[in-house]
């Protein structure tokens, strides 16, 4: 595989690890809040070093996957759309900004992430059309993100379906990792003397 998308969806998979970490930092942060203590600002500050970090691994991972690949052009746009996304959610979460609309607790709120997230899943079986394992693995990590609505039943503030939804694209990035090693998985990319795919204009296919 073009070493250059194989660096981005290095970066992508890390990046959510991170957003993993940022979850269970915003957890431990409104379990111990206490307005002016040392703690809640340490943990503050470390959650948006987390953030930031994770946030510059996603762009660069995603500037790679798009400038590499051919093609696939609903993918590229879902994706970048999701990581701005994910980022301006982190930042309402920590209460930095506050928007009216945005309400930490509702299910309004989770829904309508669990759904974006679902499809911006979806579009990753662009990656390579009619493939049965990728497949099972795009069904598998939806269906841990609609799970993730379930935390507002519990209470828990939308950091929860943050962390799931890392959870999901981390296993997504190593399942695209490993199935593109082990030949499962074709990838066109710019640079390279491999097939060019043909796409047809559907929902999936570009």
């Amino acid at each position: 595989m073009h070493e250059r998308l194989n660096f981005g969806l290095k970066l992508s998979f890390l990046g959510n690890i991170l957003f993993i970490a940022f979850g269970v930092i915003c957890f431990i942060f409104y379990k111990t809040y206490d307005p002016g203590s040392f703690l809640t600002s340490f943990l503050s500050f470390i959650a948006y070093a987390v953030e930031i970090a994770g946030f510059a691994l996603l762009l660069m991972g995603d500037w790679l996957m798009v400038s590499s690949m051919r093609f696939r052009t609903t993918l590229k746009a879902a994706w970048t759309f999701y990581i701005f996304l994910e980022a301006i959610m982190m930042v309402l979460e920590l209460n930095s900004y506050k928007i009216e609309a945005y309400k930490p607790y509702s299910l309004a709120v989770a829904i309508a992430h669990s759904v974006i997230s679902g499809f911006v899943c979806l579009t990753f079986l662009q990656f390579e059309k009619d493939n049965k394992k990728l497949e099972v693995k795009v069904i598998i990590c939806i269906s841990m993100m609609f799970a993730g609505m379930l935390g507002n039943i519990l209470g828990i503030r939308v950091y929860f379906s943050i962390i799931v939804n890392a959870l999901a694209f981390v296993s997504m990035f190593q399942s695209i990792r490993s199935l593109v090693k082990h030949g499962d998985i074709e990838i066109d990319c710019h640079g390279d003397r491999a097939r060019v795919a043909e796409y047809k204009s559907t929902f999936v296919d570009d």
